[in-house]
């Protein structure tokens, strides 16, 4: 790159890295598009629409509660994939949908709940709602080439054997789709539907054929369902919990750009301007793809910062190793990213797949999470090895090409990991122990092996409205009802929703007999002059309901196995994949030690803190085993695999440790600042990340050896 390229590069990047400063920040427009302030948040962190449905029928089954809620999730999802449903009471549905206002549009979109039918022409029901898989409504081009508006109907398994039968029969007669007693579609049969797809045609607008298509898919629940209320409410964290959470955000990547200043010199200098430019693109990015951010969203963030200082990191170390080893700085640069490449894709893509399978199997927070994360490292790839590669090489151009401003790295005196594997793997295996030892010996103290919040195992959700001249916020609520509520219940884990426009709160608790109920009401009177007629207590069931939580399981299973295979495929060798997932299997078991005997609440951002996790430790563990890899060659006795093994991991060690430390920062500051919720949120990450670093380092190069040294032993 000659020197008057240098410059514009490096004119266009200071434009680029303002104009992404100012969109992140002000934005265009009146209503400022593109702003952070724009992006959606989730109700813990701005509140949204609470809808309330009851059952037509007295006592509905369990099982038929459970199915409706379930596909109620998956409808609310279109809106935001952080939307939550449960149960109230024994034949109430609650919906709560993010960053909405409007709870007359949700109600009209989401459409009225009832009962489904269609109905032959003598009038036999052939298939009802819960027949019906999915339905969409969109434009299609006739045989003629014209556009016509259409619903696309999925049918279930049982209702595709209904719906041939029945199409068959019924061949150029009209089959009525009846809805509440009224119909609301008569299509004629044209063909035989074997395969469970049918198109309705004859619609006259885009926006008939929508509302047709949400009638007919709020219609396959198995309830009949009637509103009862609608509100508005505010969000569950207060603005200081966002605030601060803000602010610790901004110092810990503050003091991370400092130390890679430090570190580095000149290349730091390019990945701190870098990581500035990843997080306005972040910021931008999430509001392009109308993204909702929550506190588990948050911890897909912190895990992309993670994996672009690490990225970073992994081409200046390798730069200055290829200094040390007598290249010029310009061949030293070149050959750095080059040499690089392969650890950082191989890291990125890892955790990319397991992102992209949580993201299609995951349901709730586990989507949320997925695609906040899967953005976090696209874009730390786009800036790492594209944007940092230019900017360097800039530098260069313009005339900053003294060695001293890239640094030389030094020859290490290579440390025996191997030899001291068998006291790793003894540490780890207590290690391990500790979280079904813990969880079997609070199991039968306390009965509950974990501490599950009300995302898990539901609560009590009382309706307080307080005096019309209390001055009612999340931050006043905070700080008085708070510590009054948990004096009654014993419950740190205390959940506070307002309804906008009022002085009506929602506080949800653990569950709470009749006896704390009446010192509930009691407390409430003394302390606030609320009257019991203003306090009315439901129970309600958890938000994360058991199929949301057995398609998370099988959505990590999945994503483990197919990062399995790929690990496999990518190095040539099942022994580095099965050493990988042993030691994520390790880091997971270490975390759910720490909530085990920390008590810390286990809710949504358990499960963003375990994906967290997995991601993060993966990624570490890949650089090292492609450093193993590239030092594989003519290897043939147990001593020189013992040496090989041992060199790879002490010439990724300042990696390891520098990525390790730099997120730990990020972390660190946010549960320092944090509140309560944010700390309980901070607390595991950071052991997670501990761990993470230890297992890598320690635990999958020596296990590796173990495994591959047999194989050289039978070849003998």
């Amino acid at each position: 790159m000659k020197k008057k390229q240098g410059i514009i590069v490096l004119i266009l990047a200071v434009v680029f890295t303002a104009l992404l400063i100012f969109t992140s920040a002000v934005g265009f427009g009146p209503t400022g598009t593109g702003a952070a302030r724009n992006i959606i948040l989730g109700l813990d962190l701005s509140g949204g629409v609470s809808i309330t449905y009851q059952a037509k029928e007295d006592n509905p089954s369990a099982e038929d509660m459970s199915d409706t809620i379930y596909k109620l999730q998956q409808r609310v999802e279109g809106y935001s994939e952080e939307a939550q449903v449960y149960q109230e009471g024994n034949n109430r549905i609650n919906i709560e949908i993010p960053g909405v206002s409007d709870a007359n549009a949700i109600l009209e979109e989401l459409g009225k709940p009832g009962s489904l039918e269609f109905i032959d022409p003598e009038g036999n029901v052939v298939l009802d709602g819960t027949d019906v898989a999915e339905a969409e409504g969109g434009v299609a081009q006739d045989d003629t080439g014209n556009n016509q508006y259409v619903v696309s109907l999925q049918l279930t398994t049982e209702g595709t054997k209904k719906f041939a039968e029945a199409t068959e029969k019924n061949l150029g007669q009209q089959i009525s789709i009846v809805y509440d007693g009224e119909v609301i579609s008569a299509p004629v049969v044209q063909s035989v539907i074997s395969d469970g797809r049918a198109q309705i045609t004859g619609m006259e607008s885009i926006e008939e054929a929508r509302n047709l298509a949400s009638t007919i898919r709020i219609g396959s629940l198995s309830l009949e369902l009637e509103e009862v209320r609608s509100n508005v409410v505010g969000a569950q964290l207060g603005t200081e919990a966002i605030h601060t959470s803000l602010i610790a955000g901004a110092i810990g990547l503050g003091l991370v750009m400092i130390f890679m200043i430090v570190v580095y010199s000149l290349p730091g200098v390019v990945a701190a301007w870098a990581l500035l430019i990843y997080t306005a693109l972040e910021l931008v990015m999430l509001n392009a793809f109308d993204l909702t951010l929550t506190l588990p969203g948050i911890a897909g963030i912190v895990l992309s910062i993670g994996m672009a200082v690490d990225a970073n990191v992994i081409i200046y170390a390798r730069i200055r190793e290829e200094i040390a080893a007598g290249k010029s700085v310009r061949n030293a640069i070149k050959s750095g990213f080059q040499k690089a490449l392969s650890a950082i894709l191989d890291g990125n893509i890892t955790t990319l797949i397991a992102a992209a399978v949580l993201g299609m199997l995951g349901t709730g927070s586990v989507k949320g999470f997925a695609m906040t994360l899967a953005l976090g490292i696209v874009l730390s790839m786009f800036t790492a090895l594209v944007i940092s590669r230019l900017i360097v090489n800039a530098f260069y151009a313009v005339g900053l090409q003294d060695e001293k401003l890239y640094g030389k790295a030094k020859v290490r005196k290579t440390i025996d990991f191997v030899g001291r594997r068998k006291v790793f793997f003894t540490l780890s295996i207590i290690l391990v122990l500790l979280a079904p030892i813990g969880m079997a010996a609070y199991s039968a103290t306390e009965g509950r092996a974990l501490n599950y919040s009300l995302e898990f195992v539901g609560g009590t959700s009382t309706t307080v409205t307080f005096p019309e001249d209390m001055d009612v916020n999340l931050d006043s609520l905070d700080t008085e009802v708070k510590p009054v509520v948990e004096e009654v219940t014993g419950d740190a884990n205390v959940q506070f929703q307002q309804v906008v426009g009022s002085n009506q709160v929602i506080i949800k608790t653990r569950t709470l007999d009749m006896t704390e109920r009446e010192a509930f009401a009691q407390k409430m009177e003394e302390s606030f002059d609320v009257p019991e007629d203003q306090i009315s207590a439901e129970t309600i069931s958890s938000t994360v309901s058991k199929e949301m939580q057995r398609d998370a399981i099988l959505a990590v299973t999945i994503a483990t196995v197919c990062m399995l295979i790929y690990i496999w495929f990518r190095f040539k060798d099942i022994r580095f994949a099965s050493s990988g997932v042993l030691a994520l299997l390790h880091d997971v078991m270490v975390v759910l030690a720490c909530y085990t005997f920390v008590r810390i609440s286990v809710g949504n951002t358990f499960i963003a803190c375990m994906l967290t996790i997995l991601g993060y430790s993966i990624n570490a563990t890949i650089v090292i085993f492609d450093r193993i890899r590239e030092n594989m060659h003519g290897v043939k006795t147990v001593e020189e695999l013992k040496e090989l093994v041992n060199a790879s991991i002490t010439q990724t060690l300042t990696r390891s440790i520098y990525t390790s430390l730099t997120t730990f920062i990020t972390i660190a500051v946010l549960f320092v600042m944090g509140v309560s919720t944010v700390r309980e949120f901070a607390l595991p990450i950071m052991t997670g990340i501990v761990c993470g670093a230890y297992s890598s380092v320690c635990i999958t190069g020596p296990l590796w050896f173990t495994m591959k040294k047999r194989s050289l032993i039978r070849e003998k």
